[in-house]
C-alpha cells in the first residue's frame, strides 16, 4: 500500500526564518557598502576637482574651470558662474560652459545675463536653489530668443570673505533626471572651497603686481641713444613671491659710443633685487669713471663687489658700440651670459657665441676675454636673460632656434614692438624672470656710411 502522496513530486522544504533574516540582512548590508562607495568616489571627485582648481593662478581661467568642474561632479550638460557687481544686485561677468558652437553662434547676438528671472531670485535669496521646472518657478522671466529651453536648475551660491561672490548655476542633467539632494551637497560643497580659491587668486594677484611694479622701479627708463634706438621689456616671473634679479640698462658715452648691459643676479627675492639694483649702479659709474675695454670694466666690478659687499652670484653680458667705417664695431665681454643675437639685413640671424667669462662672484682673478665684431647699418642686437628661453623639458639649443626664428620673424617691427612680441611668444616656461633689451644700428647713409 502506497503512502500519502504517493507519486506526488515532493516539495521543498521553506528556509527557517533565521536564513530569511540573515539574506535580509546581508541585502541591506550590500545597499548600503554600494551606497558608501559612491559616497566616497563623490568624496574623491570632489577632492580632486577642488586640487584642479587650486592649480590655476589666473582667475578667469579659475572661473572657467569651478564651472566646468562642477559639471562634471553632477553630470550637468549646462554650467555657468555669474560674478556679482560692486552693488551686488547684478552680474558683472557670465562665464557659460556647455554650449555647442551652434548655440553659441545663435546666442552672438545676445546679451549676457544680468541677473533676472530665476537667477535673479538666486540673487537675492542666496540660499541653496533647486528648480524641477524653470518654466512653472514664480521668478521665472523665460529665456531670451535662440536660448536652449532648460528645465532644471541647481543654483549655489558662492562666498568670498564673508561677502557672496557670485552665484554657480546648473541645468540639465545627462540622464534627464532633475538635480537631488546629493548633487546639491556635492556643490555646496564645491561652492565652499572655491570660494577660497578665487580669495587665494586674488591675493596671489596683488602679491603679484606688487613685486612686479617693485621691480619696474628698479629698472632704468631707456636714455635718448641716437644714433642708435634702443628698446627693451621686463616680465616677471609666473609665481607672485619670485621677485627677479634680471636688470637692462643702456648708457650713452661720447663720440656715437653706446653701453649695453643685460644681467642676471642669482635668486628670486628682494636680496637678489636689491643686489641687481646695486650692480646696475655701481656698473654705471664704473663706465663713466674708468672706460676701457668691457672685460676690464668687469673685472673692476667684480674686485669692487667682493670688496664692498656679500653679493650673490651673477651673470651679464657688457657690450659697447662704436664707429668703425661704414657700420659699427661691437666690443663685448661675458660673465657667464648667455649670447646675444644679431639680425643683420640679408643675413641669417646668428648668436654671437665667444668664450664667457666665470660669473661674478665666483673668481675675479681669472681673466675676463674680450671680442669683437663688425656690425652693419640697419643691423639689430638682442640681449636677453635665460628667463626668456629656459624651460627644463627641453634642450637649450631648441630653444635657442626657437627665439631665433621668432626675432626672424619679427624683425621688420618697430623697435619696441618687436622686443614685446619677443616677450610674448618666448619659447621658457615662464617661471623665471625675463628681460630683454635690443639696440638697433643707424640706416646707411646714400654714400653708404652709417
Amino acid at each position: 500500500m502506497s503512502g500519502i502522496g504517493e507519486g506526488e513530486p515532493p516539495t521543498q522544504p521553506h528556509l527557517p526564518d533565521l536564513h530569511v533574516r540573515l539574506r535580509t540582512e546581508l541585502g541591506r548590508i550590500d545597499e548600503q557598502l554600494r551606497a558608501l562607495l559612491a559616497a566616497m568616489d563623490r568624496l574623491q571627485g570632489l577632492l580632486d576637482a577642488v586640487v584642479a582648481i587650486s592649480r590655476e593662478v589666473e582667475l578667469p581661467a579659475v572661473l572657467h574651470r569651478i564651472v566646468t568642474t562642477a559639471m562634471d561632479l553632477v553630470s550637468a550638460r549646462y554650467g555657468a558662474l555669474g560674478v556679482l557687481d560692486e552693488s551686488g544686485d547684478r552680474l558683472k561677468h557670465f562665464i557659460s560652459a556647455g554650449l555647442s558652437e551652434q548655440e553659441r553662434a545663435d546666442l552672438a547676438e545676445t546679451a549676457f545675463p544680468r541677473g533676472l528671472g530665476v537667477l535673479g531670485h538666486l540673487i537675492r535669496h542666496p540660499a541653496p536653489l533647486r528648480v524641477d521646472g524653470i518654466a512653472t518657478h514664480p521668478a521665472s522671466a523665460g529665456f531670451p530668443p535662440a536660448h536652449p529651453r532648460l528645465h532644471t536648475l541647481l543654483g549655489v551660491a558662492i562666498s568670498v570673505r564673508g561677502e557672496i561672490y557670485g552665484d554657480l548655476y546648473l541645468s540639465e542633467r545627462r540622464d534627464g533626471q532633475p538635480f537631488d539632494a546629493h548633487d546639491e551637497s556635492v556643490v555646496v560643497a564645491l561652492a565652499s572651497a572655491a570660494g577660497i580659491v578665487i580669495e587665494n587668486v586674488r591675493l596671489f594677484e596683488r602679491v603679484r603686481v606688487g613685486a612686479e611694479q617693485f621691480q619696474r622701479l628698479l629698472l632704468p627708463t631707456l636714455p635718448d641713444v641716437r644714433p642708435f634706438t634702443a628698446a627693451a621689456v621686463y616680465r616677471p616671473a609666473a609665481e607672485p613671491s619670485r621677485l627677479g634679479g634680471d636688470w637692462y640698462d643702456a648708457i650713452p658715452l661720447p663720440g656715437n659710443v653706446v653701453a649695453v648691459v643685460i644681467g642676471d643676479v642669482v635668486g628670486h627675492d628682494l636680496r637678489a633685487a636689491a643686489a641687481m639694483a646695486s650692480v646696475r649702479n655701481m656698473l654705471r659709474a664704473l663706465l663713466f669713471a674708468q672706460g676701457g675695454p668691457p672685460g676690464a670694466v668687469l673685472t673692476q666690478l667684480d674686485r669692487t663687489l667682493q670688496a664692498i659687499t656679500d653679493h650673490p652670484v651673477t651673470t651679464t653680458t657688457l657690450a659697447r658700440i662704436e664707429p668703425d667705417g661704414p657700420g659699427w664695431r661691437l666690443h663685448w665681454s661675458s660673465a657667464g651670459h648667455v649670447p646675444p643675437l644679431l639680425i643683420a639685413p640679408g643675413q641669417p640671424a646668428e648668436y654671437l657665441f665667444a668664450e664667457p667669462g666665470l660669473p661674478l662672484g665666483v673668481d675675479f682673478e681669472q681673466p675676463r676675454p674680450d671680442h669683437a665684431r663688425f656690425v652693419p647699418p640697419d643691423a639689430t642686437l638682442v640681449f636677453f636673460t635665460d628667463g626668456l628661453i629656459e624651460r627644463p623639458d627641453r634642450p637649450i639649443d631648441a630653444s635657442l632656434d626657437e627665439l631665433t626664428g621668432l626675432a626672424t620673424a619679427y624683425a621688420a617691427l618697430p623697435l619696441q614692438e618687436f622686443v614685446q612680441a619677443l616677450a610674448d611668444h618666448h619659447p621658457s616656461d615662464g617661471h623665471d624672470d625675463m628681460a630683454v633689451l635690443a639696440l638697433r644700428t643707424p640706416p646707411a647713409c646714400p654714400d653708404g656710411s652709417a
